[in-house]
């Protein structure tokens, strides 16, 4: 028998591997949703206003958001713990849910309450003092789910009494947030067709914001705006426009590196058929960020359909593998910038958009939009008009770009995991360093025709690891005014789950060997760790409450990566 590495065998890409259909039984088909309360909900817990939302990246007691503000900048003004004295830093309690799988969750807390997801659409609301549990809710997924990477949530959103989670089966739920009453729920798309939810959605002046999961099942992607007290539709905004989407035929990249397209064979089949566009993927994996301001939502867009092979859709394939920005009231287009036209290497923009100021190349403080690619390059752009400012270092080794995938295989660096992957940055708007976390996997891309199979994995081959070559991650710190890398520390495993950054002067992110690391966020030196027992696989998240700073971070491992599985949130403290 062939014994496959385990990271060589999720990423081989099969059916039954990284990405997945099921009949969502899942343990759950044919229950209801329900909802279990443990214990009478705190009296603290308050509405959410939007005017407690849009200053929440400046709330030291709360955080309020998935990302911990509109700007997403995963960085909170609490200093209690900080460089002199967290090496004191020990679990203040463990929580341990019912969902024995990965989780990517990012936590929300409200005045002391925490809101809390798992894999398969479970959510917790707890004690963030001491983990007593007031309510747990169950989703009941529908008869089918199709959904890549992992049966994964991400997290929920807050405004009034209300929460908000998207699901595998492509719902948006309302959840009342002292109970876990479902107060209501809509069909945001067909999960037959691909279609999943993932993501934690975005709440701003009454809007849920969400966009889809699907770019290897040949969705055609989108982000929605709903009502946020009756589930109403308000407006779409469709990452695969009807017409234009060859784009202007872009040769090269966002960096300048020739991409090796044939354009004259790609004009020649656009010619003969340009209906595709309804299949040509474009999914939205993370959370929008929001500027009131100007009344802007920025969000980036994952690959093409097929992932690999380009036969089936000629041109640019706008919007995908680009940062897009569009109106919050209407979703109408504003302006978009693409990274790689014409994707064969599922190297699609995934990691959280970012809302900073920069130095533009006038040398004047520019509003800037911020984003990680799986190319290894953190790419800073003007937020006015989506122009590229600059673009980093690279964070990664970067070889044979971009050679194009063959039948019997093509070895390119970076990996289509990254680079950095759905993993959040963190940005200290004191150092003007931004934080990602980033994998290294040497890869080969496999190539093959494939016609759209309504609904199934549609890839269009495959891309493998190289079993003989070493994988591992690192934790980079980048200047966004110059491009340059201010640190690297390097992991002995590749990088999945996000950053934290806090003005205590630290960074924190986790490991897939079950690693939680404190970092001097000027330095890089590792000043803590701890043993979390399972996969650190989520981005960490920071509040304070009854007067004491706690860290949270789950420890759930990856599917994805099929680091070690578990079921936790632990939460740290001083003591």
């Amino acid at each position: 028998m062939n014994i496959v590495p385990p990271l060589t065998r999720l990423l081989v890409l099969s059916s039954v591997l990284l990405c997945a259909s099921f009949s969502a039984g899942d343990a759950q088909e044919g229950q209801d949703s329900t909802t279990t309360t443990s214990a009478p909900m705190s009296s603290a817990l308050v509405p959410v206003t939007q005017d407690m939302l849009s200053k929440a990246g400046g709330d030291v007691q709360n955080w309020l958001h998935a990302n911990g503000s509109y700007d997403q900048r995963r960085y909170h003004s609490a200093s209690q713990i900080n460089t002199r004295n967290v090496q004191a830093l020990r679990p203040a309690f463990v929580f341990q849910t019912a969902v024995l799988e990965s989780m990517e969750t990012a936590p929300i807390v409200i005045n002391g309450v925490m809101f809390l997801t798992t894999s398969y659409d479970h959510v917790y609301a707890i004690d963030a003092a001491n983990g007593r549990e007031f309510w747990h809710y169950k989703h009941k997924l529908g008869p089918t789910t199709t959904y890549c990477c992992g049966p994964n949530n991400r997290g929920v959103a807050a405004w009034d009494d209300k929460l908000y989670l998207g699901t595998l089966d492509a719902k948006l739920v309302a959840l009342e947030a002292r109970t876990g009453k479902v107060l209501w729920e809509t069909q945001i798309a067909d999960p037959e067709k691909g279609y999943s939810e993932t993501m934690a959605p975005a709440v701003a002046d009454g809007k849920v914001l969400i966009g889809t999961n699907g770019g290897e099942y040949g969705i055609r992607g989108f982000v929605k705006a709903f009502d946020a007290n009756s589930g109403t539709l308000l407006w779409t905004f469709n990452t695969i426009p009807e017409m234009g989407h060859e784009g202007v035929w872009a040769t090269h990249d966002a960096t300048g590196r020739d991409l090796h397209r044939d354009i004259a064979a790609e004009r020649a089949a656009l010619a003969g058929d340009a209906s595709f566009y309804q299949t040509l993927g474009g999914g939205v994996w993370m959370t929008p960020a929001v500027d009131l301001s100007t009344r802007t939502v920025y969000f980036v867009v994952g690959n093409p359909s097929p992932d690999l092979s380009g036969a089936e859709r000629p041109g640019d394939n706008l919007y995908t593998d680009s940062m897009v920005a569009v109106d919050l009231d209407t979703g109408a287009y504003r302006w978009h910038s693409q990274y790689i036209a014409h994707d064969v290497w599922d190297l699609d923009a995934v990691s959280p958009v970012i809302l900073a100021s920069a130095r533009g190349q006038d040398g004047r403080m520019t509003p800037a939009a911020i984003h990680a690619g799986k190319t290894g390059h953190v790419y800073v752009h003007d937020r006015r008009d989506g122009r590229v400012i600059r673009f980093s270092e690279a964070m990664v080794p970067q070889e044979n770009m971009w050679v194009l995938p063959t039948p019997d295989g093509a070895r390119m660096l970076p990996g289509a995991n990254g680079g950095v992957e759905w993993s959040p940055m963190a940005f200290d708007p004191t150092l003007h360093l931004a934080f990602a976390v980033n994998l290294h996997q040497p890869m080969t891309y496999h190539v093959e025709a494939a016609k759209y199979p309504d609904g199934k994995l549609w890839l269009g081959g495959a891309f493998k690891v190289i079993p003989s070559e070493p994988q591992w991650g690192n934790v980079t710190a980048v200047n966004v005014d110059t491009g340059k890398i201010a640190w690297q520390h390097k992991t002995e495993q590749p990088m999945i789950g996000g950053a934290l950054a806090t003005a205590g002067g630290l960074v924190f992110a986790g490991e897939g060997n079950g690693l939680v690391k404190a970092y001097d966020s000027r330095t890089g030196r590792v000043l803590w760790q701890f043993q979390c027992g399972a996969g650190v696989n989520a981005p960490p998240v920071t509040y304070t409450a009854k007067g004491k700073q706690y860290i949270a971070v789950a420890a759930g491992g990856n599917t994805q990566l099929d680091f070690k599985r578990g079921n936790s949130i632990l939460v740290f403290a001083l003591p």
